[in-house]
């Protein structure tokens, strides 16, 4: 029984560390900006990479959501006499949650692998180490401009995804289902309020600053050569995601939980 007990303690240990360790890290990077310099040129150059090249995945993502989202619901509804609710389940589903929690996912699997990689390798290769000794603090230019492009750069590309998946339930709705494209339009703006996209907005800019963390951090520890770069990609995936799926939860009580 202690020897249970004691292996409890330890795991709750081992988390309150690591919480520990992440919080310090993102602490003493986002203290670098209130310092100069700042390089506003890799933070434009993160947000291309993050919000630009995350384009397609995305837009394919929102746009077959929305329209499986719009199939799903008029079947449901259709049993109890309901199908003309399609449309707003459609709008505030995909700009309540399915918006912002499949793009993070879905950035979380290809940016946030993508700085693990590129920040662990620099870690193994000791250019990390150089950027010290060249006086250049790699918080304040590998972490730093990576926090804020994620910040900046996840409630735009979650506009762009609410769009999408809206209009994909659109044309499954109007050519598909047989809806009449006035009342749909009608029925989508009727009940949709700004605390719907805001709360939205809120949890992708959460998000986007999650994914960059857990990215940025993963790989700044990463030891062990290229195994242990393949292990800091995974582990910032998997951290990334699961944070991503808390973080929604807390903001959604937040919000709506009255």
């Amino acid at each position: 029984m202690l020897r249970f007990v004691a292996a409890i303690g330890a795991v709750f240990l081992t988390f309150l560390t690591n919480t520990g360790r992440i919080v310090m890290f993102a602490g003493l990077a986002l203290a670098t900006a209130f310092t100069p310099p700042l390089y506003l040129r890799a933070i434009l150059r993160e947000m291309v990479n993050i919000g630009y090249f995350s384009l397609p995945v995305v837009g394919l993502t929102a746009i077959f959501t929305g329209m499986v989202l719009a199939l799903q619901s008029y079947t449901g509804f259709s049993r109890f006499a309901a199908e003309g609710a399609v449309a707003t389940v459609v709008v505030l589903s995909v700009t309540r949650e399915l918006g912002p929690v499949i793009t993070g996912l879905m950035v979380a699997g290809r940016v946030g692998a993508a700085m693990a990689a590129e920040i662990g390798t620099m870690r193994v290769t000791d250019q990390i180490d150089a950027l010290t000794t060249l006086s250049t603090d790699p918080l304040r230019y590998l972490v730093l401009p990576r926090l804020l492009a994620g910040l900046i750069t996840l409630p735009m590309l979650v506009v762009v995804a609410d769009i999408i998946g809206v209009f994909g339930g659109y044309l499954v709705g109007v050519y598909k289902l047989g809806f009449n494209p006035e009342a749909y339009l009608n029925r989508t703006h009727q009940y949709l309020q700004a605390t719907d996209v805001v709360s939205g907005l809120v949890k992708a800019a959460a998000f986007g600053f999650i994914i960059a963390l857990m990215g940025c951090y993963h790989g700044y520890h990463s030891r062990g050569g290229a195994q242990g770069v393949g292990q800091a990609t995974t582990h910032a995936v998997v951290s990334a995601s699961i944070l991503i799926l808390v973080s929604n939860y807390l903001i959604t009580a937040a919000f709506f939980g009255r």
